[in-house]
């Protein structure tokens, strides 16, 4: 895929954090717009293979890893990150878990439980009647906050842990820049996840992760957007799932009053009639809801909305 800005060499995953943070020390610094390749470990830090790893033990203290921080020259606290996701290439083999205090049904699974999917020409497969289609997409991406640290399992208003299923090859994130350079992480990788990550796991993997990065100063936001080829989406995260899809309709109506003209009472009825409010998770510290609205609706009469 042809595009703009000069391909750096690769973030090793090595090159990790394990909270986003404005005092975290740049492993690479771009000038924008530029091309980034982070390879990233699944959300386990790479450390579960097999079930031997897991009898091992399994260090807690280094889960979610996200690769960088990356400095973008120029990017200063009240522009935009725009991070176009070019490509998304998975490791072989995923691995899921649920209970033991994890996931919704946490109360009525009291035990760990694990299963590991091989993949292979996009498909995971879970046994050997059921296949799953791949769809690879990015769980952890974000910048720095201001303030605290924000640890990398947790969403907010700099992205992080979002596990949004839109993030995935040919979307673009739109990320509010809080500190200079806006210090950008990615990681938790999957291969398939539904909407709500219900069991608190996709299909975890590492992988390799190609981002267009670039800075916008016309487009100020207070929560991360997604944009793909047929939908924008609000994202919004907070204690409560209602509190959450709250902020993302209040951010949509938004929206489309500054960016197209839209009488605020229009945009909301052109919400209801068409745009669809939606979960991410529901399994992080911090739920994750979506508002969308398809493109083709508003764009042959108002234009893009971004």
């Amino acid at each position: 895929m042809a595009t703009e800005g000069r391909l750096v060499k690769k973030v090793e995953k090595s090159r990790h954090v394990l909270a986003m943070s404005a005092e975290a020390p740049p492993v690479l610094r771009v000038q924008s717009p530029a091309l980034v390749e982070f390879e990233t470990a699944d959300c386990f830090g790479d450390q579960i293979r097999s079930m031997t790893d897991i009898e091992r033990g399994i260090d807690w203290d280094h889960i979610n890893p996200a690769t960088g921080p990356v400095y973008v020259e120029h990017a200063s606290p009240g522009d935009t990150l725009v991070v176009r996701v070019e490509s998304i290439e998975t490791a072989g083999q995923g691995v899921m878990c649920t209970g033991g205090g994890f996931g919704v049904l946490a109360d009525r699974i009291p035990d760990l439980h694990w299963r590991f999917l091989p993949i292979d020409e996009g498909v995971a497969r879970w046994s050997d009647d059921v296949e799953i289609r791949t769809e690879p997409m990015i769980g952890v991406i974000g910048v720095a906050p201001v303030g605290e640290p924000v640890p990398c399992g947790t969403p907010g208003h700099h992205g992080g842990n979002m596990d949004t299923k839109l993030i995935t090859e040919d979307s673009t994130v739109y990320l509010p820049v809080f500190v200079p350079g806006a210090l950008l992480a990615v990681g938790d990788l999957h291969a398939a996840m539904g909407d709500g990550e219900v069991a608190v796991t996709g299909v975890e993997v590492g992988g390799l992760v190609r981002l267009h990065v670039d800075v916008r100063r016309d487009l100020r936001l207070t929560d991360p957007l997604v944009e793909t080829g047929e939908l924008v989406a609000t994202v919004a995260s907070a204690e409560t799932l209602d509190e959450a899809a709250d902020m993302a309709t209040h951010a949509m109506a938004e929206l489309l009053h500054s960016r197209l003209g839209m009488e605020l009472h229009d945009a909301v009825i052109l919400m209801s009639a068409v745009g669809d409010l939606q979960v991410s998770q529901v399994v992080d510290p911090l739920k994750t809801a979506r508002f969308t609205m398809p493109r083709a609706v508003y764009e042959p009469t108002h234009g893009p909305l971004l």
